[in-house]
């Protein structure tokens, strides 16, 4: 892996965690990632289940974690399952980590092959109560049923263990991975640092002519140098009116002189990720009109950072309509909306938000969790909870003037006040100009 060795008191600590969470009697399974194939034999970049690294940092194929937090038998109680390794595998695919090496990652003390994991679940299985399983269940996840290991040993298991009780582990996933530790927030801390370096380097390089995709190709190159493994997701360079298009992923189009660029764009690390967004012009200086856009949603980013994200307010309820009436505020003083127009809208407290005026130049969300998946588990009560590490994303997009502008923080939720973790990376109009400029 690129990444510094992790401690495993991370891991250890989120087992624990998830320990106090099962009642007596409890069994819980989580499986790792499949291999993603692409044709013939070829396969996809291996990456993690996040909930497999969140609970034993093991970030290699065909790994079981199994949890019977009440066994009698201490040994028992964790125990951890790793793909076998040989002389053989170690030429043709590298070195898999050893039971002892398994155990220095996760803080696991019993680890055994995964060829064991059959007969070792068959004897616990009986003195279970209850059998906890995981699946993807995240609000945004279309994966079909059966996609996973987990969702495939989950129908394995219901065939051969039809009178157990069986339980749903996400949920309480959700919860616990919503707050982040101290050692969390350090590890999308240093995505965002990642992140903060290729931005630098494009300021320097961005000039009109250059290909939206030789942007992508400089942020790559600097991320990977620094540790990260790439793209936390797939990067969007979207120049002039493409930067309309919410997720345009093509960049295949030359950045014009006059244009502005809408930059999607950030590095993960260690599994963890960061997300930003800025908007630049491509020759260096905004137009009197784009600079007036950008300060507007610059202004809405600062509120929500500042004001609007506080623990125990609801997420869409409450927070994506209060900085829905300040995108209104900020569209009726550049001439978009017209004030009677939203006032009477304000007065019809039962309007749905897509159907209010504002929504043909802010039509997407304000903010999303944020951690081992850009857009992270959050719990089923939908509110800002202490240590939740969010994104902060408005945007004005005025498609008949060729204008797309989004800018986006990633931030701690702190009842003391929130933590940016992206204070440190240009946003404010005047500086990118001068950066762009070589001062």
């Amino acid at each position: 892996m690129k990444y510094d060795a992790l401690p495993s008191d991370l891991f250890a600590n989120n087992r624990k965690r998830l320990a106090a969470s099962l009642p007596r009697k409890s069994l819980a399974v989580i499986h790792s990632a499949d291999l993603a194939w692409r044709s013939a034999d070829g396969t996809q970049p291996f990456i993690q289940s996040s909930d497999l690294f969140y609970l034993s940092g093991m970030d290699q194929e065909e790994t079981i974690l199994l949890l019977f937090p009440s066994h009698p038998d201490p040994a028992m109680r964790e125990i951890l399952f790793v793909r076998e390794t040989s002389e053989l595998l170690a030429v043709w695919e590298g070195r898999k980590a050893t039971p002892e090496e398994a155990t220095g990652i996760s803080g696991v003390a019993k680890v055994l092959w995964t060829k064991d994991f059959d007969a070792v679940f068959r004897t616990l299985v009986r003195e279970a109560e209850s059998i906890w399983l995981n699946h993807n269940e995240h609000a945004r996840s279309g994966a079909p049923v059966n996609f996973s290991l987990d969702d495939r040993f989950r129908r394995l298991c219901q065939e051969r263990h039809p009178h157990h009780r069986y339980e749903r582990l996400a949920p309480l996933l959700h919860r616990l991975r919503a707050e982040k530790s101290e050692a969390e927030i350090a590890l999308i801390q240093r995505a965002c640092d990642i992140t903060a370096k290729g931005f630098d380097r494009l300021l320097r390089f961005v000039r009109p002519g250059v290909k939206e995709y030789e942007i992508e190709a400089e942020l790559l190159h600097e991320f990977v140098r620094h540790g990260s493994r790439g793209f936390a997701y797939q990067p969007i360079v979207a120049s002039g009116a493409n930067a309309c298009v919410l997720h345009y992923v093509a960049n295949d189009q030359p950045c014009r002189d006059g244009d502005l660029i809408l930059l999607d764009v950030a590095a993960e690390y260690a599994n963890y990720n960061s997300d930003l967004t800025r908007t630049i012009p491509a020759n260096g200086r905004f137009t009197p009109r784009q600079r007036a856009v950008y300060d507007a949603v610059l202004r809405i980013l600062r509120l929500c950072i500042d004001e609007l994200a506080v623990p125990g307010k609801a997420i869409r309820e409450v927070y994506q309509k209060e900085a829905a009436r300040a995108v209104e505020e900020e569209l009726i003083a550049l001439g978009l909306l017209d004030a009677a127009k939203v006032a009477e809208e304000r007065a019809q407290e039962d309007l749905p938000e897509e159907k209010r005026a504002y929504r043909k130049y802010f039509m997407h969300g304000v903010s999303h969790s944020l951690g081992l998946d850009v857009h992270d588990v959050a719990p089923a009560e939908n509110v800002f909870v202490e240590n939740m590490v969010v994104t902060v994303e408005p945007g004005i997009y005025i498609r008949e003037e060729g204008i797309g502008i989004r800018l986006e923080n990633d931030i701690v939720v702190r009842s003391g006040g929130n933590l940016d973790l992206m204070a440190h990376i240009p946003i404010e109009a005047e500086e990118i100009e001068a950066r762009m400029a070589g001062l």
